[in-house]
């Protein structure tokens, strides 16, 4: 069972920026070995893929934040994070770390509890 904790979430002014952190436990598999990713649901909406980051290291990223956000990892600390700079009120929504084995493909089986992320204009 993979646990991961997300943080790192708040408020923020349009133009600004957060950085968000997942730390990964009581995986099974090493770490390097998990697709890592970060999604987002606003109110009303669809939970959408924000950025993934692949067990070869490659980045995925959705168009509505190539350019602004970047995903990485640190394997010796199990930690996933997303910086997010250039911050837009469309942004706000709760933000989840996902976690996959092996492939990026089809809908994580393990998901933290989400932190907040609200922009304000």
């Amino acid at each position: 069972q993979v646990i991961l904790v997300e943080s790192g979430g708040g408020s923020a002014q349009s133009g600004g920026s957060l950085r968000l952190t997942c730390v990964a436990s009581g995986y099974t598999h090493s770490y390097r070995n998990y697709c890592m990713g970060w999604f987002r649901q606003a109110p009303g909406k669809e939970r959408e893929k924000v950025a993934t980051s692949n067990i070869q290291g490659t980045t995925d990223y959705a168009n509505s934040v190539k350019g602004r956000f970047t995903i990485s990892r640190d394997s010796a600390k199990s930690t996933l994070y997303l910086q997010m700079n250039s911050l837009q009120p469309e942004d706000t929504a709760m933000y989840y770390c996902a976690a996959q084995y092996f492939s990026c493909s089809g809908s994580p089986p393990y998901w933290g509890q989400g932190t907040q992320v609200t922009v304000s204009s």
